[in-house]
Order: structure tokens, then C-alpha cells, then sequence
């Protein structure tokens, strides 16, 4: 054997001892310890999100620049870049059994450097946070390294879609970067999210909780409405982020593609119109709407994927398709709060609008909206500036929007779901809709006073004209004689209506004034 090979060989040899070492991770006690808690590790965490054999890792060999702790396997987080369904995407998965996934200057850098390619490249990037925060040795340098991933963060914006999984402790700055992606998701039981832990809390505040009530995966969505999903197990929370992805484009430059399901776009349901009561203060859920019109699934599954489903539940937000192509449905939920828009409702639906539009989500909205939730609370917790957060995403959204009507729509309400007058570009009611600057029973009294007073039984006379002014007033044919909206449809007919005007809408190109950029209500 030359000497030649003989080098050759031993450098083979060495880079295979190397990455052996790296790919044990912490070692196999700090790996077990990982599975005891119920928690995947790094790797294995990719293997089961991307698609098998895809993923290339860069950045194995990376070290940290103070050596006053050793070497740290990958510094802590694996990166690098796979598919998803066939679909190219950018990942990164931090590595708590390795030094507990803390970040260091170089573990920043890795994360920023596969955020720049992924804005290159136009493909989404995927983060899989399990941290324990800023490495305290790194000091500033850490820090820095944060400063960096929130920098790129903010400049991936409307770029190409973030997405977070958090799978396990995530405190203090390192939950920044996923309150700046596109949606977080969390898994019940290893989850935990908050700025403050509670030992803080305690030393500060005297309060005494633990780190699920503080930042558990409910919390988070339920109270918070940090987290748009929280999953029963990191295999579940994989295939929520797969069926995520399967709605969305990989960039800003593209559109969402169209994948045909076989349902038919012409079918109609002469049934649907029985699931709204008659009686406008009535409930019933919204979700028997939106299961019934857009395209059905043939394992018979939702036919929706839905956006914080625990919070604020007036108002539903929810990925679907219509003849195959995705849309952003935003519909009012009359089972929570009359439906009734509220802080929380308001600021849920305006970041919803603003998602769909920057990756062009045609929307879909559906109406059956009462007004604003009245109350001290909301006037002092601010509705006034959350509410006009819809009304500046709706207008400045150019994406495609389609607005039904089903029931009523009262007063300021009527504009904020999306009127025709913040750009609606067609504009649905069945023919039960109420539009009308405040409902029946609230304005008949005020309109036919002196009448009511008059009447020998003011009781039946309010009655009288409660349907005097439903029927004059407060029916759709009124607005569409005055051309706000486009057309008072058959209920039956819904799917193939809604099917046609998005059809017809796909291609809408619409220009705003040149500017830096708004300034949108806090």
C-alpha cells in the first residue's frame, strides 16, 4: 500500500470517528434521559418529519469559540435542509441532550445561516426548539446570537413561511424567535413557553405555579394565544406541520397549487340552509358550514385545518380547499359569544388575513356576526385600536376575497368582516341574511317609538314591527339593489357559487400606493 493511500485512508478513518462522535449526540445517558421525559431526540425528530432519506446536514462540525467547556456535539442544533412530501424545505432542531440545546454565538450562527438560505432559495424553514436558553458561559456572544436569528427572523417575513414546533423548555429570548415565525406549535406534557420561569416568577411576584400552568402547550394557546396548535405527541404535531405545509406555497413569488380531491365542484346540498335557526340569536356551529361546502376528504377526515382552535373561539380561522385550490377561511362562530368580534377574535382574524396574503391564500369569509363584544373590559382592554387591525388587513389584503353572508351582519360588524366597501371582491347572502346598521329587536323600538307607545298593546305592536323591519329593512335584496353586494344566492347552491367566483378571481392583480409601509393600529 503506497503512502499515499495510506494518508488517504487515515483521513476516511477520521472523518468517520468524527462524525460518529457527533451523531451520538450527548452521549447515551443524556440521551436516555431525553426518551425518559417522553422527548424524541434532535435527530430522530427530523427523521420522523421529512421525508425518509432527504435530509442533508451542513454545519455538523461547527464549534463553539469558548473552549472553557469542551466540545459540544453540532454546538447544540442540528441544521440543514430536506423535503417534505416531495417539497424542499430548510430545518434546524436544537439538541437538548447536548449541553441542553443551549444557544451559543456559533449554534446562532448555524440558525441564521440556514434562515439566509432559505430566503435564497424560497423554501420554508422549520425550527424545532427544545433550549434551555442563552449558553450563560457565551455570555454577550450568546446573546448576540440571538439578536441574529430575531434579525432574520424579521427579514423571512412575508418571505417564506416559518413554522416552530416547540418540544420542550423554551424561555426567556428564545421564545422570540417563534413569537416572530408564521405559526408555533406545542406538544401537551413536554411543552413549555414563557418569558419568565417560575422560580422568577415566585422571587418577583410571590406566586407560586408550576411550568405548565405558567407556559404548558394549552396555556399557551387557550390563554395566551401564543400557539396556533397543541398536539397530544410529537408524532402528531410532525403531521400537523406535513398537513400545514400541504396549503401553502413555498414563497412569496408562488401561489398555493391546486391538488384535485375528487370532490365534485357542481354538487349542491339541499339540506345546508336547515343548519341555520330561523331565529337571528339562535346558535349553531359554523364548522357544519364550512364541513358541508368545501371540498370533502375521501378518508373522511376534517376537511379543514384549523388555526388556534382553543382561542378565542368566536371566530374561526382554518386552511380548506374549494375544487382542490387552498384558501384561508375566516368565518364568525355563533356557539362562542353570540359570534361577537372581541380583542382577541380581532387580533386572531387580522394576523390570519395578513398570513394569507403575503403568501397569495385566496380568502373565504363567512358572516354571521351580531356586532362588538360590549363591556368595560373590552373598551378599556382596547377594541377600538385591536378592532381596527381586521379592518387594515382587510384592506390592504389583495389576495382574492370572497365574502358570504348566512345570517345577519349588524352595524360596524357588517365592515369589519370583510364589506365589500374594504375591497371584498364578491360579495354573497343567502336569502335569510339580515344587513342592518343594528338588529331588529334593538332598532324597531327606536325607529317606531311613538307607534308602540300609542298602540293599545305596545307588546304586539313591538312584535308587529320587529317583522315590519325585518322585512323592509333588514333583508339582503335592499343592499343588493344598491349594489353592495353582488348576488342573494340559493343556499344549495353555495359550493359551486363560491367555486365560480374564486375561479374567477385567481388571476386578480391589484395595486396599492407606493409607500414604505403602513403603519397598521397596535
Amino acid at each position: 500500500m503506497s503512502e499515499d493511500t495510506e494518508i488517504k485512508q487515515r483521513q476516511l478513518a477520521g472523518l468517520q470517528e468524527r462524525r460518529s462522535k457527533i451523531l451520538e449526540m450527548g452521549g447515551a445517558e443524556r440521551v436516555e434521559a431525553q426518551k425518559k421525559r417522553g422527548k424524541l431526540t434532535a435527530r430522530e425528530r427530523i427523521d420522523q418529519l421529512l421525508d425518509k432519506g432527504s435530509f442533508h446536514e451542513v454545519g455538523m462540525f461547527a464549534k463553539s469559540r469558548n473552549t472553557s467547556y469542551g466540545d459540544v456535539p453540532a454546538d447544540g442544533v442540528i441544521t440543514g435542509w430536506g423535503k417534505i412530501d416531495g417539497r424542499k424545505v430548510y430545518i434546524f432542531s436544537q439538541d437538548f441532550t447536548s449541553m441542553g440545546g443551549t444557544l451559543s454565538e456559533t449554534h446562532g450562527r448555524k440558525i441564521s445561516n440556514i434562515l439566509d438560505s432559505a430566503m435564497k432559495v424560497g423554501c420554508p424553514i422549520i425550527g424545532l426548539n427544545d433550549s434551555g436558553g442563552a449558553r450563560i458561559q457565551d455570555g454577550v456572544d450568546s446573546l448576540s446570537g440571538y439578536g441574529e436569528i430575531f434579525y432574520r427572523n424579521v427579514m423571512a417575513s412575508g418571505v417564506v413561511p416559518q413554522i416552530c414546533a416547540i418540544l420542550g423548555p423554551t424561555a426567556g429570548g428564545g421564545v422570540y424567535s417563534p413569537a416572530l415565525m408564521d405559526f408555533i406549535f406545542m406538544v401537551k406534557g413536554i411543552s413549555n413557553a414563557f418569558i419568565t420561569g417560575p422560580r422568577v416568577v415566585k422571587a418577583i411576584m410571590g406566586q407560586e405555579v408550576s411550568e405548565e400552568e405558567l407556559g404548558g402547550a394549552v396555556v399557551a394557546q387557550k390563554k395566551s394565544g401564543v400557539v396556533c396548535r397543541s398536539e397530544n405527541s410529537e408524532v402528531d404535531c410532525f403531521q400537523a406541520i406535513r398537513e400545514l405545509l400541504s396549503y401553502l406555497p413555498s414563497n412569496f413569488r408562488e401561489k398555493p397549487k391546486q391538488i384535485p380531491g375528487g370532490d365534485d365542484k357542481n354538487r349542491t346540498d339541499p339540506t345546508l340552509f336547515n343548519i341555520v335557526p330561523g331565529n337571528p340569536s339562535a346558535a349553531y356551529d359554523m364548522h357544519k358550514i364550512i364541513d358541508r361546502v368545501f371540498d370533502q376528504c375521501p378518508d373522511d377526515k376534517k376537511n379543514y385545518f384549523e388555526l388556534f382552535p382553543l382561542f378565542a373561539t368566536n371566530i374561526i380561522t382554518c386552511f380548506s380547499r374549494l375544487n382542490g385550490w387552498p384558501v384561508g377561511i375566516i368565518a364568525n362562530q355563533p356557539m362562542s359569544k353570540a359570534g361577537c368580534l372581541d380583542i382577541d377574535a380581532s387580533d386572531k382574524a387580522s394576523r390570519f388575513i395578513r398570513f394569507c396574503d403575503a403568501f397569495n391564500v385566496p380568502i373565504i369569509n363567512l358572516v354571521d356576526i351580531p356586532g362588538y363584544l360590549p363591556g368595560t373590559a373590552q373598551e378599556w382592554g382596547g377594541i377600538i385600536r385591536h378592532g381596527a387591525k381586521m379592518l387594515y388587513a382587510y384592506s390592504e389584503a389583495t389576495v382574492p376575497k370572497i365574502t358570504l353572508t348566512v345570517r345577519k351582519a349588524y352595524g360596524g360588524s357588517y365592515i369589519g368582516m370583510c364589506s365589500q366597501d374594504l375591497g371584498a371582491d364578491v360579495v354573497f347572502c343567502w336569502p335569510s341574511t339580515e344587513l342592518a346598521v343594528m338588529g331588529a329587536e334593538g332598532a324597531a323600538p327606536i325607529i317606531f317609538r311613538r307607534e308602540i307607545e300609542k298602540a293599545e298593546n305596545p307588546g304586539e305592536m313591538l312584535k308587529q314591527k320587529i317583522r315590519e323591519y325585518r322585512e323592509e329593512f333588514a333583508n339582503p335584496y335592499r343592499a343588493a339593489m344598491n349594489l353592495h353586494i353582488d348576488d342573494v344566492i340559493d343556499p344549495a347552491e353555495t359550493r359551486p357559487k363560491l367555486i365560480a367566483a374564486l375561479e374567477m378571481m385567481l388571476d386578480k392583480t391589484e395595486q396599492r400606493p407606493a409607500k414604505k409601509h403602513g403603519v397598521m393600529p397596535t
